[in-house]
């Protein structure tokens, strides 16, 4: 049966009404003419009449129970459809047949309505696919026209208006406006977007027009990527899914067995063979672990939904499952813990103000295409400093640049490039201060004055401390850094945001056998990084978790889990929701273990009959559905 919860995206969408309720339908059916049977007996109708009745009733409420027994004997498989048949042929054996056709009217109507309760995850997934538009407004041969989103070619230039849905992947050639993310990326605030910046399909405009051009073709887009991993995610069964399903195999024939030892034993010593026959029979039913087969799969399909609902790809109930297990994290440094891109930190200055440094540097770095030379000037313009254009810049490799700027002979870069010359104390002071926090500093040097130091780092990401900080609320033990930087800056790092540990000027291949030795020391450990330097170590891990999985098709290709975002916000949402999902699973376990354990010594010492095995049967079914469907409203 759980393989019946396997979602089918595309038949879910074409289904009809009647295609869709075929199944509660026939169970309907079947209770109205098991009704009508009873009746009939009752009121002394004739006997053919009576029976009549209730062999439709048969008919229709076992007609998907027949279909699923036969496919699973064709496998050479005994499965709980396989239970239900036997127990209602028993009693139709007995003469009992208002009770058999009770038994797979219940039956068939427990299966409908747990199939409904399925479908309300299942559409949660199919929502993603609707969120792309249809069509699209394109640029063609001077023109506008409206194309169906599938004729899309790479480099056709859609417009997008305030309010619509952008309808592919692609990249903004003009115009400004802010972008609600969250349907892919789970952002809760809007992104502004501007020419050169990355738009996904699916996700709204604001009250700007844009010009985007596609880079991706409809089936290639992030949206449609992860519409297709987690349907396939549903298909790769948990550790607990596993285990029901090994004790499903087992089970079963174990009770067809004893239910055979019941109906032949007892006679033996004397006990009437009807009554030994009947009750074999509801042990059949009391015995058939319906709930237990369901338990699981609902559970990690509505985790899994809600998941990439709040922005989160998990790819298989497997490592929804380990997410909540985890001890410790690791994470990459550059580009996962801070920015990835070098930030102006401190600007000290010796001589003039702070102001003038800057400008003096920001002068000769803005001829340089460096990156922290692009910093510097970048810092400049945000404090609204503006300057001429320096004359001829000299870079010296690996020290630093000199030019002429405003009649002045400039010099800026790290204490190789002043090697022979006197640097005063008070500049070395603050130079050593700010590397032993593991920063990278620029001397700036004016006709041969120094005028004061210039601090760069790459600094942390808004937020962190405070995602490290919810970690180890929700009993995360260790948080530890593996960067292949110097011990210096990985240590102001992860002092500034919380970190416990730091292991530094790792290779890729260092950081495999950091996670080994950390998995032996702290147990379940997921390794955090970028998807790409960090593959080894992610695939080493527990769990692999991949950073910012909407920008890079790496990050969704090699991770086990994808932060659609670029932040680590939500992190701590992932695993909060794995822990309860490991909550309700073992909630769902309890229940359908409990209800087989009360039932079986109920049914096997005749205080209680086929019938009232039936109803708490499959009320115990229809109880772990709707638990595991607490999981769509998870709250972040």
């Amino acid at each position: 049966m759980a393989e019946e919860m396997k979602p089918n995206l595309p038949e879910l969408a074409e289904a009809g009404w009647f295609a869709g309720h075929r199944e509660l339908i026939l169970s309907g059916c079947a209770g109205l003419l098991l009704l009508a049977g009873w009746l009939a007996g009752r009121a002394d109708a004739p006997r053919g009449l009576s029976l009549g009745l209730l062999l439709g009733a048969y008919a229709a409420g076992g007609f998907y129970t027949l279909r699923e027994a036969v496919e699973s004997m064709r496998k050479r498989q005994f499965d709980i459809d396989t239970l239900m048949l036997v127990a209602a042929a028993g009693a139709a054996a007995l003469g009992a047949w208002e009770e058999g056709a009770l038994l797979l009217f219940l039956f068939s109507l427990g299966h409908a309505l747990e199939h409904m309760a399925m479908d309300r995850a299942r559409k949660a997934i199919e929502a993603l696919a609707e969120l792309a538009p249809k069509t699209a407004m394109v640029q063609r041969n001077g023109l506008e026209m409206e194309v169906r989103v599938e004729e899309l070619q790479r480099g056709d230039r859609v417009i997008v208006k305030p309010g619509q849905r952008i309808p592919a992947d692609g990249q903004v050639e003009s115009g400004n406006s802010a972008v609600d993310q969250a349907p892919v990326t789970g952002e809760s605030m809007p992104v502004d977007k501007q020419a050169g910046d990355k738009v996904f399909a699916g996700t709204v405009n604001g009250e700007g027009v844009l010009t985007v051009e596609v880079t991706k073709l409809a089936q290639e887009s992030t949206l449609a990527r992860m519409v297709k991993m987690v349907a396939e995610a549903q298909t790769q069964k948990s550790p607990t899914q596993r285990f029901t399903d090994r004790f499903e195999r087992i089970f079963v024939p174990v009770v067809l067995v004893g239910a055979g030892l019941l109906i032949v034993l007892p006679p033996l010593f004397g006990f009437p063979f009807a009554e030994s026959f009947y009750r074999a029979m509801a042990v059949l039913v009391a015995a058939s672990p319906c709930a237990l087969a369901i338990a699981t799969p609902s559970a990690v399909l509505s985790g899994i939904a809600r998941a990439a609902r709040g922005g989160v790809l998990i790819k298989g109930g497997v490592h929804l499952e380990n997410l909540g297990v985890l001890t410790a994290i690791a994470f990459d440094k550059t580009g996962t813990l801070t920015v990835g891109k070098p930030k102006v930190t401190d600007v000290v200055a010796v001589v003039g103000d702070e102001a003038r440094l800057l400008t003096v540097a920001a002068a000769v770095e803005s001829r340089s295409a460096h990156p922290l030379a692009q910093a510097v000037a970048t810092e400049a313009k945000n404090r609204d400093l503006s300057w001429s254009e320096a004359g001829e810049v000299e870079a010296v490799t690996g020290k630093g640049v000199r030019a002429d700027f405003e009649g002045q002979k400039i010099a800026i870069g790290n204490a190789k490039l002043f090697d022979g010359e006197s640097i005063p104390e008070v500049v070395q002071q603050h130079a050593l201060r700010l590397q032993a926090e593991g920063k990278t500093i620029m001397l700036i040097q004016a006709d041969g004055q120094f005028l004061g130091v210039v601090a760069l780092a790459d600094t942390p990401r808004e937020g962190v401390r405070g995602v490290l900080e919810r970690l180890h609320q929700l009993g995360i033990q260790k948080t530890i850094m593996l960067t292949g930087d110097n011990e210096g800056v990985g240590r102001a790092i992860a002092n500034s945001v919380g970190l416990d540990e730091v292991k530094a000027g790792l290779l890729p291949e260092d950081k495999v056998k950091a996670m080994e030795e950390l998995e032996a020391r702290y147990g379940q450990v997921a390794m955090v990084g970028d998807g790409v330097n960090d593959a080894p170590a992610m695939a080493r891990a527990t769990v692999g978790i991949a950073m910012g999985g909407a920008s890079t098709d790496v990050a969704l290709e090699t991770a086990d889990v994808a932060l659609m975002a670029d932040d680590l916000s939500r992190l701590p949402f992932a695993v909060a929701l794995s822990r309860a999902s490991r909550r309700i699973i073992r909630q769902n376990l309890w229940v359908s273990l409990g209800v087989v354990a009360v039932l079986i010594p109920a049914t096997l010492f005749g205080w209680a009959g086929i019938g009232l095995a039936v109803l708490v049967h499959e009320g115990s079914t229809i109880v772990v559905v709707i638990n595991a469907l607490r999981l769509l409203a998870y709250k972040d």
